[in-house]
């Protein structure tokens, strides 16, 4: 019976969330996942928007399916420099400003420097600003105070800061011994956490999937197109991505979410079946939820018009855009369904009602 090796995938994720990845800004996170992925022995082709993209033989050469999740995050961009050296904010990604507020953050030259600082309204306290409680969270009202010497425009512009340096939020990654792990940033490297599981787990037990897998690794994601272009041969795509929790939603930190529709539809019925009916029969823990307010991978690459069958699976995360958290046995449910479906995919069973022959569940 193959197991998740949830030490490994556990290491992959704080790799994964310690690395500053605001969309637009991966390129040190795609030398990373190169690497790694290297290490078990594949190659990890980039695009020429800097999405990663490893290629999996299977049995069958003739279909192929991707497996796409993405490594950017939520973040911010210098978008001006004030007079008394303050830095003016413009959100890369969409959350709320309160989700900021008083974060520890990094402002990234493009000269390679680094520099701390500090999220807080322009009203930052209640023993200064009579109105401070009620001023309103919006980009216009936040800044970054520098951990720096330097107090007017002047100053900061000489430790090289300027208009359009990437501003990424300190993650605070939390592993406890109960399985939970909390932090920023969840929102997609969980996922990506679950496919570098699911490398592992097919090097170490020799497993060939039914056909080829192509897993892509986007970076745009956060703001709309990571996926709106995948390989032209790829027939169905397969969104890892997290899970929403709240309202009329049934999903948990220790579930795998597998999502019927979203803001870009329904997804495509077999594939939708299949993952149902193998999470069933292997009994991973799951459930079927509907997420209007939300986009994956897979809406990019329908929208970008790509000719694709396209379904969407992920961990259980609770507070998306901030502070998440989620539990290691949605990550690994996520790993092992994804195994349960290269192995048996929608378009091999003879009858679409029916799995072929599931594999024990892992």
């Amino acid at each position: 019976m193959e197991q998740v090796n949830r030490t490994y995938l556990l290491e992959v994720l704080d790799m994964l969330l310690q690395t500053p990845s605001p969309s637009g800004y991966t390129h040190h996170i795609m030398d990373k996942v190169k690497a790694e992925a290297e290490k078990l022995g594949y190659k990890l082709e980039l695009t020429n928007k800097g999405c990663g993209i490893i290629t999996i033989p299977g049995k069958r050469s003739d279909y192929t399916i991707g497996l796409s999740a993405h490594v950017d995050t939520l973040g911010a961009m210098v978008r001006s420099i004030k007079d008394n050296g303050r830095l003016r904010l413009t959100s890369v990604g969409g959350f709320m400003m309160a989700a900021i507020e008083n974060e520890y953050c990094r402002v990234h030259t493009r000269q390679g420097l680094s520099y701390e600082g500090t999220i807080l309204t322009t009203k930052p306290s209640v023993h200064v600003f009579p109105d401070a409680r009620d001023h309103k969270r919006v980009e216009e009202n936040m800044e970054v105070r520098l951990d720096e010497l330097a107090f007017n425009k002047e100053e900061v512009q000489k430790l090289g800061i300027r208009v359009g340096d990437f501003v990424s939020f300190e993650p605070r990654v939390r592993m406890l011994e109960n399985g939970y792990v909390k932090s920023r940033h969840l929102d997609d490297k969980a996922s990506v956490a679950a496919l570098f599981a699911l490398l592992d787990l097919l090097k170490n037990e020799l497993i060939e999937p039914a056909c080829t897998v192509k897993i892509i690794l986007t970076t745009y994601e956060e703001v709309g197109h990571g996926a709106s272009y995948i390989p032209a041969d790829i027939d169905e795509l397969l969104a890892v991505d997290m899970g929403a929790m709240g309202d009329d939603l049934t999903c948990t930190e220790q579930d795998v979410s597998i999502c019927a529709k979203d803001s870009s539809g329904p997804y495509d019925y077999a594939m939708t079946s299949q993952l149902i009916r193998l999470a069933e029969h292997s009994g991973i823990r799951h459930v079927v939820d509907v997420y209007p307010q939300y986009g994956s991978d897979a809406s990019a690459a329908l929208r970008g018009g790509s000719n694709i069958r396209a379904a969407l699976i992920g961990p259980g995360v609770h507070a998306s855009h901030g502070m998440e958290r989620t539990h290691v046995d949605a990550i690994a449910g996520t790993a092992s369904l994804l195994l349960q479906y290269i192995l048996h995919p929608a378009a091999a069973a003879s009858d679409p009602g029916q799995p072929e022959n599931p594999v024990s569940p892992v």
